[in-house]
């Protein structure tokens, strides 16, 4: 209301502490809230809105136009009455008075014979290492749109350099993010750390195609700094001059971001400061989500370029090396020229859009080497032979400064029939670059250096680099999973076997991503406050052929919708009601204690004519109401992962002879496909032979086998196979751009198997329906 002033009415707030005071209530930071204002006219239809979908509504005050801001109790006392101008016109100004406090750090001193006990202790320093423990426990697939994510490969490690999201299910348009920070740099030179900051989160988002290269892009800056101590403010002053001085060289804008300037904690009489940086995060279009490259080394005749973007020495100042030989070292590197960092930045860009590069991965924590044995970690065979050669003409023959320097820069893998047109790209915007290695059959990373070889052992290398993940893993999981998880992960590649003359494209199918006719033969998905995978799994159903309606449980508790004009319905994934009462134990009352919902879904399953699918928390759904086996007299009950916690992998499942309606075509295929669950374990009292099992997943044992069902069972259906329930997202999986493997010999498939399931579906009703 900040144009017009306006008053609240404390009493109308949802207060659910009675004792609260109104500053309490004024300053109460509630999450999950949004304030709207509207018009007087659209009030009761924003209601009823809310009231569908469970979502609590108050209207709590309203527009003055007298330029006051005002928050009023019943008792006619208003504990805030203030001019809009007070609040935003006449905001104090801050004063930052500090002196400049010149701090010097001991160089890092090394020995080249110590090179493989440096590179253990840098791969196992938390920023370098695996972040496994960290990222299989968010849902990295939700909404269908997710084009990148951070696992890669076949063994699926989190190695990714940005973040891409689809705009929508065309798979097209979308947006980049990516991060970048060097609090290390920071320490040794607060203005280098924010330079080096920027420009790790650039070189992390060049393998997207930006729909206008580096003018694409905007940046947020978020200021974690220890004010208030001596040096600090000044030091913080630099930073933030020299991150906006090279954002204006680039072109960059930075429109926002947040600060948080108390980063000092006390422990008794010890003071703590953390050290000042910024964390730099970078966002832009994406002109094709499908041309991102990924930073997994493909096994493909090929050369390895190296590109930086410094322009700078190669320096061992603020780099993980320096840290774990308890060092900072008294210089870093930084960019020294931004208009060639441009130039460079938007060469790489013009390969991406032609795909000219099969691979690529940056240099930022832990240098070269790193960044050389990340790429070869997802996969299961193959390694890098490698030559200093290259730096030697670039002015840098020290072997350690070589592996081990964080300069940013770039590694770009090239196919040999590419490598001259490459070559005068990158001539041409004045690049710094050569060629460092190729890819070869042995599973070791060979280093040739002034004519001496060195041979580090790849497999090894990658569980010292998991090592770190493990034992973070076990402080949340449990040693015995993490144990399993350590012990397993390299030993469950995702395997493909697509069925016999798979034809991936929408012709064959007679499918298009959009329609403008009714094919006449409906699905409903069928939500309940808190589901979240409804968008993808309405889409899935609308490109195989159906007509889709939306239905909220409280559409059927109210008798709204009846479900009589529909021949399928789709219990959606996510978390209904919260969880709040276990694995859709609350969706489930819905349905049992209401009449009128009772009877919808009654009446539904009486008919011969319809099918049903539940995915995820749907699948607990109809688990928990007893859909899919209603003849066994033991029921089958989903209980907690083994993990006891939530489980987000990309990961190859299994799909056995079976006689269900959307399965059956399948059968005998191994496909890759999202699970995101925490309850997805099927206790299954029965012999297994009793049940209709339409998925297993490729792994008996954990994390292959995520939840720990018997008989790996990720999905059953009903005896006539009408009816399917699985804890697995193949919604989330129907294109190729959407998993987070797909086998390189069929790149140009436009849809995966899992369409088939749906147009199955579509096929059976037809023939019933018409």
């Amino acid at each position: 209301v900040e144009a017009t002033g306006g008053k609240i009415d404390i009493n109308a707030l949802p207060i659910g502490d009675k004792t609260l005071s109104a500053k309490e209530i004024v300053g109460n930071e509630s999450q999950e809230r949004m304030g709207m204002v509207l018009k007087q006219d659209d009030i009761e239809y924003v209601k009823r809105i809310a009231d569908r979908e469970r979502a609590p509504f108050y209207v709590v005050g309203e527009t003055t136009g007298d330029d006051r801001f005002v928050f009023e109790q019943k008792d006619g006392v208003k504990p805030i009455d203030l001019a809009m101008a007070d609040m935003f016109g006449n905001s104090p100004k801050t004063v930052m008075k500090d002196s400049t406090v010149t701090t010097t750090y001991k160089d890092v001193e090394y020995d080249a014979a110590h090179i493989e006990d440096y590179l253990r202790d840098v791969l196992s320093l938390e920023g370098v290492a695996c972040k496994d423990w960290l990222t299989n426990k968010v849902d990295r697939s939700v909404t269908g749109k997710i084009a990148r994510q951070q696992c890669q490969g076949e063994i699926q490690l989190p190695l990714s350099d940005c973040g891409v999201v689809s705009l929508d299910y065309q798979g097209k348009a979308g947006i980049a993010t990516s991060i970048g920070h060097a609090p290390q740099v920071a320490l040794v030179d607060a203005a280098k750390g924010s330079v080096v900051a920027v420009a790790e989160a650039l070189t992390n988002i060049v393998m997207a195609p930006l729909s206008e290269g580096i003018k694409s892009l905007s940046l947020s800056a978020n200021w974690m700094w220890p004010c208030k101590n001596p040096g600090e403010d000044a030091a913080l002053y630099r930073a933030v001059e020299a991150c906006s001085d090279f954002a204006c060289a680039l072109g960059v804008n930075i429109p926002t971001g947040k600060d948080s300037l108390s980063m000092t904690q006390k422990y008794g009489d010890d003071k703590v400061f953390a050290p000042g940086t910024v964390i730099i995060s970078a966002a832009g279009e994406v002109s094709d989500v499908k041309k991102t490259v990924s930073p997994v080394l493909r096994n493909k005749k090929s050369t390895l370029y190296y590109i930086d973007f410094s322009s700078d020495s190669l320096k061992l100042g603020g780099s993980a090396l320096a840290q774990s030989l308890n060092r900072l070292g008294s210089d870093a590197p930084t960019v020294t020229d931004a208009a060639q960092f441009v130039k460079t930045f938007n060469a790489v860009q013009s390969l991406v859009n032609d795909k000219a590069i099969m691979a690529a991965h940056d240099i930022s924590a832990g240098g070269l080497v790193t960044t050389l044995l990340e790429m070869t970690f997802a996969n299961v065979d193959g390694g890098i032979a490698m030559s200093t050669e290259g730096f030697a003409s670039m002015g840098e023959t020290d072997l350690v400064k070589i592996l081990f320097a964080e300069n940013p820069a770039l590694v770009i893998q090239v196919a040999d029939a590419k490598t001259a047109k490459v070559e005068s790209i990158l001539e041409k915007a004045g690049a710094r670059f050569c060629a460092i290695g190729q890819p070869q059959s042995e599973r070791t990373l060979v280093i040739n250096h002034d004519g001496n070889e060195q041979m580090l052992f790849i497999d090894y290398l990658r569980d010292v680099w998991f090592r770190s993940s493990y034992l973070m893993d076990a402080v949340q999981s449990g040693e015995k999973c993490a144990a399993m998880r350590f012990e397993n992960y390299k030993k469950q590649p995702i395997r493909y076997r697509l069925p016999k003359d798979y034809n991936g494209s929408l012709q064959s199918r007679g499918l298009s991503l959009r329609r403008n006719n009714k094919s006449g033969i409906r699905a409903a998905i069928i939500r309940e406050k808190g589901v979240n995978g409804d968008r993808e799994m309405a889409y899935s159903l609308y490109l195989a052929g159906f007509d889709v309606k939306d239905v909220h449980m409280t559409d059927l508790m109210s008798g709204r919708e009846t479900l009589e004009d529909v021949n399928m319905i789709v219990f959606c994934g996510g978390f209904s009601n919260s969880d709040v009462l276990g694995s859709a134990k609350g969706w489930a009352g819905g349905f049992l204690w209401n009449e009128k919902a009772k009877a919808a879904l009654d009446n539904f399953y009486k008919r011969d004519d319809t099918l049903s699918l539940g995915i995820c928390n749907g699948c607990q759904l109809m688990i928990e109401l007893n859909l899919i086996n209603p003849e066994h007299s033991r029921k089958t009950v989903m209980e907690h992962n083994i993990s006891h916690k939530f489980e987000s992998q990309f990961l190859g499942v299994t799909i056995p002879q079976n006689n269900s309606v959307m399965f059956g075509s399948l059968s005998g295929s191994k496909l890759g496909i999202w699970v995101a669950h925490g309850e997805g374990r099927f206790n299954l009292p029965e012999s297994l032979d009793k049940y209709n099992i339409v998925a297993k997943y490729n792994y008996s044992a954990y994390p292959g086998n995520p939840n720990g069902s018997r008989g790996a069972v990720a999905g059953i259906a009903s005896a006539d196979g009408r009816h399917l329930a699985m804890m697995p997202h193949l919604e989330r999986a129907i294109f190729p751009w959407q998993c987070g493997f797909y086998p390189d010999s069929h790149r140009n498939d436009e849809v995966t198997p899992w369409i088939d399931a749906f147009v199955n579906a579509r096929k059976w009703i037809e023939k019933r329906v018409k």
